[in-house]
């Protein structure tokens, strides 16, 4: 599929009744997984990416080379359409965004999200007008793209402890007039602030599962308005959940029983690429 096809497809996805469910995988590998057991598109991952590479998510620690590099795995590895966690841009200028966004296009992706979190402590949102400012590059630079690139808009006062839902609502609304084609406020903490969030938008929705504790199934989140439904960091901390139970068994017991539970080799082995040897 192209990449014109993939962008066409991932857009219409966003239109689709049940919402469109956005797992993330960290790896090519998992990548691999994930496509084969029938998801329609994929999404990357900075926090299981920082994970993987032994770092904590937080700002700074990973690199625009390093994420968009991990995108492209990603994308080599699948038939899907990916968007990606692009963070805050890398950068605080509105021309870092635009630059960011057609850097992702040419790693081969068809959607990203950038945030209005700074990364500073003390002022770890940006300004109303700053923020504002970045989408509105962010959007020119993907409407300059070749193929229709799905611009999301990330409002993240509730994901850094300000939980000011009137001004996550105003801050989505003037993200959706600059252009945004969806958007996003993770670590809501109700459905109904949830639902109010898509009641006062016009444009689709995501929520993430697993931030901020909520654990909505599909069916409320989409009798809330949902239209997207991303797992963030979920799937990298299940697996390395498994690998930390499997761990304890084996000091505290002395046992293997965890391999029961374990996808076999042979089933591994045949969803990664061919072997060169």
């Amino acid at each position: 599929m192209s990449l014109q096809a993939k962008a066409v497809a991932f857009q219409r996805l966003h239109a689709e009744n049940p919402p469109l469910i956005l797992p993330n995988p960290w790896d090519a590998g998992s990548a691999r997984l994930l496509t084969a057991m029938g998801f329609k598109a994929l999404a990357t991952t900075s926090a299981g990416l920082a994970f993987s590479l032994g770092v904590k998510d937080s700002a700074g620690m990973l690199t625009r080379a390093q994420v968009l590099q991990n995108a492209a795995s990603i994308v080599d590895a699948t038939s899907l359409p990916v968007s990606a966690d692009l963070e805050n841009g890398f950068g605080d200028s509105p021309e870092d965004v635009a630059q960011t966004i057609r850097m992702a296009a040419e790693a081969g992706l068809v959607g990203g999200s950038i945030e209005d979190a700074s990364g500073e402590k003390y002022h770890p949102i940006y300004d109303f007008n700053h923020a504002v400012e970045r989408i509105q590059a962010g959007v020119e630079a993907a409407r300059n793209l070749p193929f229709p690139f799905t611009f999301v808009a990330r409002a993240e006062n509730f994901s850094v402890g300000r939980c000011d839902l009137d001004d996550t609502i105003r801050r989505l609304l003037a993200f959706e007039k600059a252009g945004a084609d969806v958007l996003y406020a993770p670590a809501l903490p109700t459905l109904e602030a949830i639902r109010m969030v898509c009641t006062e938008v016009q444009r689709p929705v995501n929520v993430v599962i697993g931030f901020g504790g909520i654990v909505f199934s599909v069916a409320e989140l989409a009798d809330a308005g949902v239209r997207r439904i991303s797992l963030g960091s979920s799937l990298a901390r299940a697996a390395l959940g498994g690998l930390v139970r499997a761990a304890q068994e084996i000091q505290q017991t002395g046992t293997f029983a965890f391999m029961a539970e374990a996808i076999t080799f042979a089933e591994v082995n045949d969803l990664m690429a061919p072997s060169n040897e």
